[in-house]
């Protein structure tokens, strides 16, 4: 067992002698141990990558002040074994605050939930227990009283992104825009640049709603227990205020992707209705209270905005030389691009479809 991170651990009450620590998980942002106890619980270590997270006190109030909220909610609906329903952080042992540091790293543990499972596959049968639950989150924290801020500012603002791309095509850093594909693709990108900016204007003109999202909707992000039954939304490092779209449009940007995000073989690109139909309909049963006229039926927009949106990315980092994304050839963040806007372009040739079926599921 590693005596550092004993020592970690034992900044934090917990209840019981620890046994062992272990990794866990897979994650990509931040390094996750399971602390194994002789006690009633076991617990989750994590080191907050500050890279991203630079702010880790404010990180924290969000998270803290989501899940307090949440655990309310239960109680008050008479919710049992709610501690698998909620995240719970331990207070650090002389501050109260739910994580420690030593001025280089940033720690925290929470209680790990036991006999829960998580799944990868991306089926409609998943997808709607996925719209169930961020929907429910975000029915849950309508009402939060507390004010969160961005652990990652403007983290999903369509204006910044449509700018930053502007800003590498003057800049041309590493001279790819000689390349006739690239020049052609700037203009057919930002073509779609003023419709794509709507959400940010219709904010700006007070009839869109910031609402508490979670930001990073994906299958993996909830847990199950053995019968299947949805427990809670996990990983809540992204929870911060942005517009419904974000967890609407952002799970379909990948669920519903028939091909790989930087699959090479556009024909293997395309926007699954059938994923889009049911997590819009578990999301519509859990969200429908809180969600105005303006939100509903931009929902078909949000599907669109997260590949125009990710295209932009890709594409601003390749004609800045990769300096952002990680790539395994040098063409790998066109071959991204070309994937990501072959998706937003099928998938705003179905938002008739998706209206469609959304007013369809409204008027039962």
């Amino acid at each position: 067992m590693d005596e550092r991170l004993k020592q970690i651990v034992g900044h934090f009450a917990l209840d019981g002698n620890v046994t062992d620590i272990r990794p866990l998980g897979n994650g990509l942002i931040n390094d996750t141990f399971r602390v194994v106890t002789d006690g009633p619980d076991d617990y989750v270590l994590q080191r907050v990558n500050q890279s991203i997270f630079q702010d880790v006190d404010l990180l924290q109030h969000n998270i803290d002040c989501v899940t307090r909220h949440i655990r309310e909610k239960l109680v008050a609906a008479g919710e049992t074994d709610i501690d698998r329903k909620v995240l719970h952080f331990l207070p650090e042992r002389t501050t109260g605050k739910s994580y420690w540091t030593d001025g280089k790293e940033w720690w925290r543990v929470s209680v790990f939930i036991r006999d829960a499972l998580t799944f990868e596959a991306v089926t409609p049968e998943y997808a709607g227990y996925a719209g169930v639950a961020f929907g429910q989150f975000e029915a849950m924290l309508a009402d939060l009283p507390d004010k969160l801020g961005e652990p990652i500012p403007d983290f999903h603002n369509m204006e910044l992104r449509a700018r930053q791309l502007r800003e590498a095509v003057a800049a041309d850093a590493a001279g790819r825009m000689a390349d006739p594909e690239v020049r052609g693709l700037v203009a057919e990108i930002q073509s779609y640049e003023e419709e794509m900016c709507k959400a940010e204007r219709m904010y700006r003109e007070g009839i869109l709603p910031k609402r508490i999202c979670h930001c990073d909707t994906k299958v993996n992000n909830m847990l199950f227990d053995s019968d299947g039954n949805i427990l809670c939304v996990i990983d809540l490092d992204t929870v911060m205020p942005s517009f419904v779209f974000s967890d609407f449009g952002d799970f379909l940007r990948t669920a519903a992707n028939t091909g790989a995000e930087d699959d090479p073989n556009l024909e293997n690109v395309s926007f699954n209705m059938e994923i889009f139909k049911a997590f819009a309909k578990g999301y519509l049963s859990t969200a429908s209270a809180f969600l105005t006229p303006v939100e509903r039926e931009n929902l078909p927009f949000a599907a669109t905005l997260f590949p125009y949106m990710q295209t932009v990315r890709f594409f601003a980092d390749y004609i800045n030389g990769d300096t952002y994304y990680k790539i395994k050839y040098p063409e790998h963040n066109l071959v991204r691009t070309r994937a990501q806007w072959k998706l937003f372009l099928d998938a705003r040739s179905k938002v008739p479809e998706m209206a469609l079926y959304l007013r369809n599921e409204s008027d039962k």
